[in-house]
């Protein structure tokens, strides 16, 4: 809302069973007595002039979604609290920001930076926080606080807050007296679970936004960094902590992600993120920097980064083993039982950066006479499927044509190789053949990749040295038409 508009009275509205509600109204309208739940044609009535416009549900809960992702600065345990609110655990955090006071300060200060109305309230469980924020004072944090607030204050419905009235309960502290068993029987159990839940007698979890990964380090900074130096010291720092923790735990990180949160961040904006990937599970910190090295050169730093997070956003089982028996070349890290040289896994690593994980593949046998099926990608250093024979005896080429190209050629019957062919507009005479090898492809697919169930392939010759890999695509016979393609290149 325009800073100009803020001082006259405002209000949402939303239609239901045909009326005009008020949902929600800023304070100019809530000093005049508007509040949600007014008809409009009410609120109307008390100030003539109000302001009004439609509420927008999904995209106030998109916008909450926001706030609680950039509420991850303060704690990894953050969730949108439907439909105007954020609840963040902030068990083991607090201290990283001062204490908690200061943290809560320090939160409400930038939404009301950014213009939001906010509050504010810290409490031992989250229903106990719930009440405070919105009926108490947002220090007040101890039990003997939550006595005085209204019943309403513990999420209960309206028709059981108004039965509780009825019967002259009108705090929380009135519920201490009042028997369990007959509370039950005539509000049922929800009443008696909310009544536990914000005095810690039930657990309430909390369901992150995000998952929160289980190996995961915080740096914050009294000062905000921005040199390229400060910011690679600061990762080797959280690398060094990680690794540790990795190793504690018999882990290995396959994927990394760092978070760098700019001091002139938004509420909306996304903390700038680097994510890479191993091929195998490592802690190793110095190998780890010098992956992240070429990536920290994306990082805008601005005004200045107030805090680095990083996570091991996956991991893998990692035990050390050693590679020699006189013990020279220290230990390396092994997967199933098979030592790797590190130095080949950082080579795997950074030409994965650079190209991209699909680029940098395996090929390893596959049950398949078909020339474009008998190999599959694998990643590089994982473990390998069972050993599959490649075929033997047969030369073939180290380039294939994908898909195979036709060709025109003229073969005599019925099985000789081509005399000659024509690929592209070239033609080529055949001085040298050899074959044909028949393949065929899978039972269980009739028709083969090309639609073409058998295969006779020749290795030709020109008259030029240039050799050829060509196979004909079915055989002579009356009403069929034999087709020929260009499947590879011999050396």
């Amino acid at each position: 809302m325009p800073s100009e508009s803020r001082a006259r009275p405002f209000a949402l509205l939303w239609t239901e069973r045909q009326r005009r509600m008020v949902v929600a109204v800023n304070r100019a309208a809530a000093a005049l007595g508007i509040a949600p739940g007014h008809t409009l044609s009410d609120a109307r009535a008390l100030e003539p002039a109000l302001e009004v416009a439609e509420a927008t549900p999904e995209a106030d809960s998109v916008l909450l979604g926001r706030i609680a992702d950039w509420a991850r600065r303060y704690s990894p345990w953050t969730a949108a609290d439907e439909p105007d609110g954020v609840v963040i655990d902030i068990t083991g955090c607090a201290h990283l920001f001062g204490g908690e006071a200061a943290l809560a300060a320090d939160l409400t200060g930038r939404l009301r930076a950014a213009g939001f109305t906010a509050r504010a309230a810290i409490a031992d469980t989250p229903a106990a926080a719930w009440g405070l924020v919105r009926f108490g004072s947002p220090e007040e944090r101890r039990e003997e606080r939550l006595d005085g607030l209204p019943l309403a204050a513990l999420r209960l419905p309206a028709e059981t807050v108004e039965g509780l009235h009825a019967l002259g309960l009108r705090r929380i502290g009135d519920l201490h007296a009042m028997p369990r068993a007959g509370l039950a029987a005539r509000f049922g159990g929800k009443l008696l679970q909310r009544y536990d839940q914000a005095f810690g007698r039930l657990d309430e979890p909390i369901s992150p936004r995000r998952p929160v990964a289980a190996h995961r380090e915080r740096l914050t900074f009294a000062e905000p960094i921005a040199t390229p130096e400060s910011i690679a010291g600061a990762l080797r720092h959280l690398l060094g902590r990680l690794c540790k923790g990795l190793e504690a735990a018999g882990q290995g990180a396959r994927r990394l992600r760092l978070d760098a949160h700019r001091t002139d961040q938004r509420v909306e904006d996304e903390p700038q993120a680097l994510a890479l990937g191993t091929s195998r599970p490592t802690r190793d910190p110095a190998a780890l920097a010098r992956l992240f090295a070429p990536l920290l050169e994306r990082i805008e730093p601005g005004p200045g980064l107030e805090t680095l997070v990083l996570s091991a956003t996956e991991t893998g089982p990692l035990s050390a083993i050693q590679t020699g028996i006189d013990g020279e070349g220290g230990d390396s890290q092994g997967i199933g039982g098979q030592g790797i040289d590190g130095g080949l896994a950082e080579l795997v690593d950074r030409l994965a950066l650079r190209l991209g994980e699909r680029a940098v593949l395996r090929l390893v046998p596959r049950e398949s006479w078909l020339p474009e099926r008998c190999v599959a990608p694998h990643p590089p250093l994982e473990g390998l499927p069972p050993p599959k024979p490649w075929p033997s005896g047969q030369r073939r080429p180290l380039r294939l044509l994908t898909p195979p190209e036709p060709v025109e050629a003229i073969a005599p019957l019925p099985d000789d190789p081509p005399l000659q062919f024509v690929w592209r507009g070239v033609r080529h005479r055949v001085s040298r053949a050899e074959g044909p090898e028949r393949i065929e492809c899978e039972w269980w697919r009739p028709e083969g990749s090309l639609g073409l169930a058998m295969r006779d392939y020749y290795r030709v010759e020109d008259g030029d040295g240039r050799r050829f890999w060509l196979f004909r695509a079915g055989l002579y016979r009356p009403g069929e038409n034999p087709r020929w393609f260009l499947h590879g290149f011999l050396a």
